[in-house]
């Protein structure tokens, strides 16, 4: 499933194209919506992720924290939140998605390099000790063997979980190929961009173009 990653549009744009997309991130860092539309926004629609990062904002970490509970409540089917976010902001979000049905992606990121295997598998693991239903791990991909790092996480991902699952992709341009190919490995869902110049992370196909070369792949 393609997830289109939705940020820099105002409220009523994002209403309309939601109408015509299966499944979207809602990054709220990169959106400026009241609290009202907020909970608009996730009671409509029922497959969003809501994510927030941290430091995009002058929001204080406890008014994020709010906000993404205030999404969960409101029926985000998904809730992202950093690996290194302390342990009482995941444990509260991860308490307000036990009460409604949300499942927690604790999510890695590294904008600099793919650590190695054995680096990104302890990384998966403490991902999944720390609650998440989905582990994603999104590196900077500066080589072929970097790629190759990555998506042999999909091996770890059929060896070692049966109901929780991972998203790994790579950033960048030599990470695009990870990016097309990780829903074909087992990836519950990929990133793209709304449209060519709203990409929310380096590498990201626009919607349109990746799911005409998903189409041709699966012919």
């Amino acid at each position: 499933m393609i997830c289109v990653s939705i940020a820099d549009i105002d409220f009523e744009q994002c209403r309309k194209v939601l109408s015509d997309i299966e499944m979207a991130e809602i990054r709220l860092d990169l959106l400026h919506f009241s609290p009202a539309q907020v909970k608009e926004i996730f009671s409509k629609h029922p497959q969003l992720i809501a994510t927030h990062r941290p430091g995009s904002t002058e929001m204080s970490e406890e008014e994020r924290k709010e906000l993404l509970i205030s999404a969960v409540n409101a029926g985000a089917a998904y809730v992202d939140v950093e690996i290194e976010t302390r342990t009482a902001f995941k444990e509260a979000v991860k308490q307000a998605c036990c009460e409604k049905g949300c499942k927690l992606i604790v999510s890695y990121h590294n904008h600099e390099k793919t650590p190695s295997k054995n680096e990104l598998e302890t990384i998966i693991e403490k991902c999944f000790g720390d609650g998440a239903d989905i582990a994603k791990v999104a590196c900077q991909v500066n080589g072929e063997a970097d790629a190759a790092r990555i998506l042999s996480l999909y091996d770890y991902d059929r060896e070692n979980s049966k109901e929780k699952k991972i998203v790994a992709l790579g950033m960048g341009e030599k990470g695009k190929i990870i990016r097309l190919v990780a829903p074909l490995l087992g990836a519950p869902f990929t990133f793209a961009a709304l449209s060519a110049g709203k990409e929310t992370a380096p590498g990201q196909f626009d919607r349109q173009r990746l799911q005409d070369i998903l189409r041709m792949i699966k012919g």
